[in-house]
């Protein structure tokens, strides 16, 4: 028998910055590894495949239907994101109806099972996007330093770290990197005018991979603001590399992070968030708290644990 073929649907086209785009390459990487041969296509009608595998149920389900209607028999994973789980799913019919087509469905992170109704979470698994380290831990000494790691759009959430560096103005030591690509352009006027009144606050626009990474690995901590996330990569990227997070309580995060995690803030509250830099500044003890537990977490999303996570989903088709 010759290798597998699937194809992965995204609705994010060739040369995107969404994540959704990032996760079909990363993916496709790890299919092939197993043995497969694999298409990434931003539409589907016909082909020759023999397992596709979507991402979004509202934004791909008409190649979900084209898929069912020519192959009713083979296999198709719906790969469940943010917006559908905590937006689209709960209102739209179509994108709900879109888990039913599904064969299995897949989310990256476990608190996304209490979304699904008891048939739909049998039929569902947890796959963590993984990640390698580049390096250790290293915060500067002379400041403290938080980053915050994604395109500015509204789901992000992306300039509450800004507005929380504003409630510490006598803290010249505290600063904010921002790293990523303004996707609509109110976001990108108003990082450049925070950027001009607050010194402490830097937006970098888009950077290669790995140059975000080492600001990532030379940062006291990750901030992740988001109102909605279906399990940012980032946060993984963070624990991998022992980076201590503070992250807005929803469930993207918590399914990540975990339940017992001290470094939450409510969504939007740029009061709290600034208290918790504070604290991340003044107390040594919660800074290695922190640490410790996103280092206990570091299982989770090693490369082989993914990778095997793909092959016994696959396996069970």
């Amino acid at each position: 028998m010759g290798k597998p073929r699937c194809v992965i649907v995204t609705p994010a086209p060739p040369g995107s910055r969404a994540g959704n785009r990032n996760t079909a390459v990363r993916w496709a990487g790890i299919l092939r590894a197993l043995g497969a041969h694999v298409d990434i296509a931003t539409e589907w009608t016909a082909g020759s495949q023999d397992v596709m595998v979507a991402l979004h149920a509202k934004r791909s389900r008409a190649a979900m239907l084209a898929w069912r209607e020519q192959y009713p028999g083979r296999p198709l994973i719906l790969a469940l994101t943010g917006t559908d789980l905590y937006r689209d799913i709960p209102v739209d019919a179509d994108a709900a109806a879109s888990l039913d087509l599904a064969d299995r469905l897949l989310v990256l992170q476990v608190a996304a099972l209490d979304e699904l109704t008891p048939a739909q979470r049998k039929k569902a698994a947890v796959i963590h996007q993984s990640e390698t380290a580049r390096g250790p831990w290293q915060p500067p000494r002379r400041f403290t330093r938080f980053a915050v790691i994604g395109h500015l759009r509204e789901e992000k959430d992306p300039l509450r770290a800004a507005l929380a560096l504003a409630r510490l103005p006598n803290l010249p030591d505290v600063r904010v990197t921002q790293v990523g690509a303004a996707l609509a352009r109110q976001w990108e006027d108003e990082a450049r005018a925070f950027a001009l009144k607050e010194q402490r606050y830097t937006w970098l626009g888009e950077m290669a991979h790995w140059r975000t990474l080492q600001l990532l690995r030379k940062s006291h901590a990750l901030i992740v603001s988001s109102r909605m996330e279906g399990g940012a990569h980032v946060v993984s990227e963070a624990i991998v590399h022992g980076v201590p997070v503070l992250a807005s309580r929803i469930p993207g995060n918590i399914g990540l992070l975990g339940h017992d995690y001290p470094g939450y803030f409510d969504v939007a509250d740029s009061a709290a968030l600034a208290r918790l830099m504070l604290r991340m500044r003044e107390e040594p003890d919660l800074a290695a708290r922190l640490h410790a537990m996103v280092c206990s977490r570091q299982s989770l999303f090693t490369p082989a644990a993914e990778q095997d996570a793909w092959r016994k989903l696959l396996a069970g088709l």
